[in-house]
């Protein structure tokens, strides 16, 4: 390893559950490539030696009872101290010699968290179910939440310490890559992609993703936060949506009025007027739920950026301004 990546801090970060078959691989591959590193492995209810794999690899191995990934990074975020931290599954499908250049870049371009593009090495390395869905759901946060970010649900990035204690961690499950991404893009992190190389899982290993399953868990996390962050574009269109209809439905009974003096259509009438309340109901819940984003998104990052940034830890090297 040489650059940047060997003079830092560094944690590597391993959430397993039931990678005996791999772990072993994954830990030596980080081992050689940061052998400074400390390599933290957190077991999430294995039942199948993953544990004992892991501490005969040399990892220092922690358990998380709590099922779920994003359980696992949440407690993995808090107990760890480090200036840089990598975040990559125990599959063996991520390519551990990049982790020196992602490292590289995140210091040298002062960002706080680089994520490995996924460039399959094999034909069978990437499932088309799995590409299909990333590429539509990195498109949907790009159209959402702007940014370039084309590799949404990428297990394998690396963070800087400002980033890792101040990120809330809401989701429990393979959610959290998705989180991890709206939370760089709303508060406008610097970030970047690197590309790096992706394999094939070992055929000894069984994967816990389910397409369908998962994907679908993901595009609810991304409305979630979507009605979170952005509820006044939400409720803008509710309302313009309402707006509309009550026109619709107003407009021949306005017409009728004016020519007759009459209001034949009475439940038609009350109707509109209800649509028309709906409108403005859901306009003002805009705004008020804007001005809570905004507020909570500042909270955040003033969070951010209570943390120190890497490549200031020592203070005595900050400029004075008195």
């Amino acid at each position: 390893m040489k650059g940047t990546a060997a003079t830092r801090d560094v944690a590597v970060l391993i959430p397993c559950l039931n990678e005996a078959d791999t772990i072993d691989g994954v830990v030596k591959g980080f081992r050689e490539t940061l052998p400074n590193a400390g390599i933290y492995v957190y077991d999430n209810n294995s039942d199948d030696g993953t544990t004992g794999a892991a501490q005969a690899a040399g990892a220092q191995v922690r358990a998380e009872s709590n099922r779920g990934k994003g359980q696992v990074v949440r407690r993995m975020f808090a107990d760890i101290e480090a200036d840089v931290y990598v975040l990559v599954d125990g599959d063996a499908t991520y390519h551990a010699p990049s982790a020196a250049a992602m490292i590289d870049v995140l210091i040298g371009q002062r960002l706080d968290m680089v994520v490995a593009r996924r460039c399959p090495a094999a034909k069978d390395a990437y499932r088309p179910g799995h590409r299909l869905g990333n590429r539509l759901l990195s498109g949907a946060v790009r159209r959402i939440f702007g940014g370039a970010i084309r590799d949404l649900t990428s297990g394998y990035r690396v963070f800087s310490r400002r980033f890792v204690k101040s990120f809330p961690a809401k989701f429990e499950e393979f959610e959290i890559e998705t989180e991890l991404t709206i939370h760089a893009l709303e508060l406008n992190i610097p970030v970047a992609e690197v590309d790096t190389p992706y394999y094939q899982r070992p055929e000894a290993s069984q994967s816990k993703l389910d397409t369908w399953r998962d994907g679908f868990h993901i595009l609810l996390a991304i409305l979630r936060l979507f009605v979170l962050e952005k509820p006044l574009r939400l409720f803008s269109v509710l309302a313009l949506t309402f707006l509309t209809a009550a026109t619709v439905l107003f407009a021949p009974v306005l017409s009728e009025f004016l020519r007759t003096g009459l209001v034949p259509r009475l439940p038609t009438l009350v109707l509109a007027v209800g649509v028309y309340v709906a409108a403005l109901i859901s306009f003002i819940m805009g705004v008020l739920l804007h001005v809570i984003a905004v507020s909570r998104r500042e909270a955040k990052r003033l969070a951010y950026l209570a943390v120190q940034p890497t490549g200031h830890e020592n203070p005595s090297a900050r400029p004075s301004f008195r």
